[in-house]
């Protein structure tokens, strides 16, 4: 059983910053590709960036490029999202999503990857 749990979301201004933090625990896999999904109210889930199991970045939407990071610390089992110039098209429910036993080709495509958190919801005005 794996499970993943997302903290760190809040309610900040535009121009702020946020860090996402999540944390995979249970029957994991060598394999650790990670992502950072997001959904805003009303609309489809879209991918935002998604790193491998060396901790190469995989994929980075357009969108967020220069403004948010991921990265992740093996050793803990954890998937960062450090959100820097917050800007209100920002706001959403953030997901993290792991893997697993798939192989990811499409980084940022949500059927590719097969356990999935929570959500922290993400609002900047």
């Amino acid at each position: 059983h794996v499970q993943l749990v997302e903290s760190g979301g809040g309610s900040v201004q535009a121009g702020g910053t946020l860090r996402l933090s999540c944390v995979v625990s249970g029957s994991l896999y060598s394999n650790m590709c990670m992502a950072w999904f997001r959904q805003p109210s009303g609309k489809e889930r879209e991918g935002v960036a998604s790193i491998t199991t060396r901790g190469a970045i995989a994929y980075v939407a357009d969108s967020i490029k220069g403004r948010f990071t991921i990265s992740q610390d093996s050793a803990k089992n954890e998937v960062y999202l450090q959100m820097e110039s917050l800007e209100p098209e920002d706001t959403a429910m953030y997901y993290c999503a792991y893997a697993g036993d798939r192989v990811v080709r499409l980084w940022n495509r949500p059927s590719e990857y097969r356990y999935w958190g929570q959500g922290t919801q993400v609002t900047v005005s």
